[in-house]
């Protein structure tokens, strides 16, 4: 019997949340404190994908004294930094009609936490490593 080969497209999330590059972190700060996922897909005008922003390079930009009783003006104005200045820029993508082993060893020789999606140049997707855990779950109750 043969396996079958999971791509990318079968399990990405194509529900986008994107940010623009010149928006400040406090919009970005916005969405991770209501949301459920910790990458935001940043993009140009022309919605061009430009970078990512992950959870933990906008918490890495923050002061740690932010929201602290040592908290001071400056802290807070760490917030008005704008996206472009923390994202990482020139993200590495995956097509969607990648397989999931693919996606897995460039999530893994990269140490980054999701790749976006692309088709035909288009962004269509992200898919990040509990995407990819939950697959490989699924695959072995199979």
């Amino acid at each position: 019997m043969s396996a079958t080969i999971t791509l990318v497209r079968h399990i990405m999330v194509t529900r986008l949340v994107t940010i623009s590059m010149d928006d400040r972190l406090t919009v970005a700060k916005h969405i991770f404190d209501n949301v459920h996922f910790h990458h935001l897909l940043v993009v140009d005008e022309h919605d061009q994908l430009q970078g990512v922003l992950s959870h933990r390079d906008f918490l890495k930009a923050l002061s740690p004294n932010l929201g602290t009783a040592a908290e001071l003006v400056r802290d807070t104005e760490t917030l008005n930094r704008r996206v472009h200045q923390v994202m990482t820029h020139d993200p590495i993508c995956i097509s969607a009609d990648a397989n999931i082993k693919q996606a897995t060893q460039l999530i893994l020789q990269h140490n980054i936490g999701s790749l976006p999606v692309k088709e035909n140049g288009k962004l269509v997707g992200i898919i990040t490593w509990k995407d990819l855990l939950k697959a490989y779950c699924s695959s072995e109750e199979a």
